[in-house]
């Protein structure tokens, strides 16, 4: 299940050429990070950056056999909507279920959780059982997200091997993490933009057909679609959707 991208994780120091190929310990590693961070400028979606985050977590960690994103909701409920195998995505639940877990301490309390052996691991004794039990998990990492003031979350890397994420490689994690918040920030404004663009071109569809239909104004048409909106409880959005694809409106214009 681990997908490995071979890097170098020695100890000596950032000036030390790794034998052979001419490259640097800390250059690779910014080589690596940067290459990500050109990859997640090019997803086209948000859910897709999110995919493609927990995809670049796997490969790049060593020792990493799956990573889950977990965001905190507008309604402050904790979800995880992506992850790399169902190992991460079963692994998140069982915090949120259990209201404890690393994951959880990231997002609270600290900005980096790490447990080198669940198994003596006490902080979380009644998740650890069971995610040892039912996963095969024995250690974890966890790195705070902020991908905005309101917004943030963990990107959770779990193993099934002890100790699989030593301190080495921290460093490399945290600023990847900090490049994965910057490309949720980036893509989840451009969805809102291409949201409220669409929003408001569908409206203006929805008045223009009431505007022909029913010889109004475009404030009238305007008032009409609001009004309707607010009697049936409808969204204004959906509601202008169902007049635009069914040329039809629920309830028909009052003259005033």
């Amino acid at each position: 299940m681990t997908q490995e991208l071979q890097q170098t994780t020695g100890t000596t120091a950032p000036s030390t050429v790794e034998y052979g190929t001419g490259v640097s310990p800390a250059s690779a590693v910014e080589s690596s990070v940067a290459a990500a961070a050109r990859t997640l400028a090019e997803e086209p979606s948000l859910q897709e950056t999110l995919d493609r985050i927990v995809e670049l977590a796997v490969t790049m960690v060593d020792g990493c056999d799956a990573a889950g994103i977990s965001l905190v909701t507008r309604k402050g409920q904790i979800e995880t909507p992506a992850a790399s195998h169902a190992l991460a995505r079963r692994g998140d639940e069982l915090q949120y279920a259990l209201n404890e877990g690393p994951c959880l301490d990231a997002i609270r309390e600290t900005d980096l959780v790490r447990t080198d052996d669940l198994a003596t691991e006490p902080r979380w004794q009644r998740w650890a059982d069971q995610v040892q039990d039912e996963l095969g998990v024995r250690s974890m990492l966890c790195v705070q997200l902020f991908t905005s003031e309101t917004s943030h979350g963990a990107l959770n890397l779990y193993s099934r091997s002890v100790a699989a994420f030593p301190a080495t490689t921290l460093s490399m994690v945290s600023t990847f993490a900090a490049v994965a918040a910057a490309a949720l920030t980036a893509a989840r404004t451009e969805e809102q933009l291409t949201s409220a663009v669409q929003t408001r071109t569908v409206i203006g569809q929805a008045q223009g057909i009431l505007m022909e239909r029913y010889q109004l104004s475009a404030q009238r048409a305007f008032g009409v679609l609001s009004r309707v909106s607010q009697d049936s409880n409808i969204k204004l959005y959906d509601l202008a959707r169902q007049v635009v694809e069914t040329r039809v409106l629920p309830q028909r214009p009052s003259a005033d």
